[in-house]
C-alpha cells in the first residue's frame, strides 16, 4: 500500500512511460499526446464548415478522449484516496525566492495563494499569470502543434527532429521567462 502514497522513483515510472509510447504506436498505431484531444472535443461539440481545422473524422481518434478522461479520473483517484498526508516538500533556496518576492508556499499545496487564487485574478498580477498565461501556454501548444509531454515523450522517442527542436525552444524559453519576465511580474 505504500507504494500508492508516496511518488515512484524516476528509474520506475520513466520506462513505464519510456514502453507505453512504442506499445501504443507498434499496437494500435497511435500517438500519444494531450493537447490534441482538445481539437478532438472541439470538433465533436463544434462540427462547423467555417472552421477548416475541426474538419475530419475525430471519430477516429475517440481513444484519445478516454485516454483524457482516464486521466481526470485516475488524478482525482490518486489525490484523494491516495494521498500523501506528509507536506510536499519545497527546496530552501525555492521558499526563501517566494518570501523575498512577497508569499509563503503553504503546504500540502505548491501555489502560493499571494500568486494564484480567485482574489488574485481579479488583479493585474494574477490575470498575467492565469488568464494570459494560460492563453500563451493554450496558443505556443498550438503553435508548435503539440504540448510539452507530446514532443517529449513521443516526439523524441520516434526520433522527430521537430520534436527535438520544439523540446529546446520549450527550455530556453522557459528558463528566460523564469528569470526576467517571471520576477517583474511578481513584484507587481
Amino acid at each position: 500500500m505504500k507504494t500508492l502514497y508516496d511518488p515512484w522513483p524516476w528509474y520506475l515510472a520513466g520506462p513505464i512511460i519510456g514502453i507505453v509510447v512504442p506499445l501504443l504506436l507498434l499496437v494500435g498505431n497511435k500517438r500519444l499526446g494531450v493537447s490534441s484531444t482538445l481539437r478532438h472535443l472541439c470538433a465533436a461539440c463544434l462540427p462547423t464548415a467555417s472552421l477548416p481545422l475541426f474538419q475530419y473524422n475525430w471519430k477516429k481518434e475517440i481513444w484519445s478522449l478516454y485516454f483524457v478522461a482516464g486521466i481526470l479520473i485516475g488524478g482525482v483517484i490518486a489525490g484523494y484516496l491516495f494521498a500523501n498526508p506528509a507536506p510536499v516538500e519545497i527546496a530552501p533556496d525555492t521558499i526563501l525566492t517566494l518570501r523575498d518576492l512577497g508569499a509563503e508556499p503553504r503546504s500540502p499545496g505548491l501555489l502560493p495563494e499571494q500568486f494564484f487564487s480567485w482574489s488574485t485574478l481579479l488583479t493585474l498580477k494574477g490575470f498575467l499569470l492565469i488568464v494570459v498565461g494560460g492563453f500563451l501556454v493554450g496558443f505556443g501548444t498550438r503553435y508548435a502543434q503539440g504540448c510539452t509531454s507530446g514532443h517529449g515523450i513521443f516526439g523524441l522517442a520516434t526520433f522527430q527532429w521537430p520534436s527535438l527542436v520544439a523540446i529546446a525552444c520549450f527550455f530556453v524559453g522557459g528558463i528566460i521567462f523564469s528569470h526576467l519576465v517571471l520576477p517583474w511580474i511578481l513584484r507587481l
